[in-house]
């Protein structure tokens, strides 16, 4: 019995994909979910570059390799550390949702069920993780791009602020 229902399940699948025209626009329904991966793809490698040069700076600070005023600006060089790894984070599941609502946009068809609920919940979750992203990336590039003096304040009120939380 059950290899019967496989068998006819394969044959209905087989059947209704073997349609060429329904591919070709399943095709050209996913390419817009595809130039968006591209486009987190870019980012990512942006702000993984970012991540690595932050990631060099702390370890060479921690070693003592660093000029001495390098060590007033650890604390805000470990918060642009957890913006760049949140972001990264962020930008990694939305595009894996993504890759699951190209994937559901073909197998829904194919098949039965409506997906369209939940190939839409999937495109909003992964639109509002992106949105997240960039607000952490653009975070992290702020505290960038502020003058050593500005970082150097940052990174006292980080360390104040901890403080205050341990004691």
């Amino acid at each position: 019995m059950f290899v019967d229902l496989t068998a006819n399940l394969a044959s209905e699948l087989i059947t209704r994909t073997s349609e060429t025209a329904r591919v070709q626009q399943m095709v050209q329904l996913s390419l817009a979910p595809v130039f968006l991966l591209a486009a987190i793809g870019a980012v990512l490698n942006v702000m993984n570059v970012r991540l690595i040069w932050i990631v060099d700076r702390v370890s060479a600070i921690e070693a003592g390799t660093a000029e001495d005023r390098a060590h007033e600006e650890l604390a805000a060089l470990r918060r642009r550390q957890k913006f760049a790894s949140l972001a990264i984070t962020f930008s990694s599941v939305a595009a894996l949702i993504i890759c699951l609502v190209i994937a559901l946009m073909f197998i829904s068809a194919f098949v039965r069920p409506a997906m369209g609920t939940l190939v839409a919940i999937c495109w909003v979750g992964a639109m509002l993780l992106v949105i997240g992203s960039l607000i952490f990336f653009m975070r992290e590039t702020q505290i960038a791009a502020a003058s050593a003096k500005e970082r150097r304040a940052l990174s006292r009120a980080i360390e104040k602020q901890l403080d205050e939380q341990e004691g």
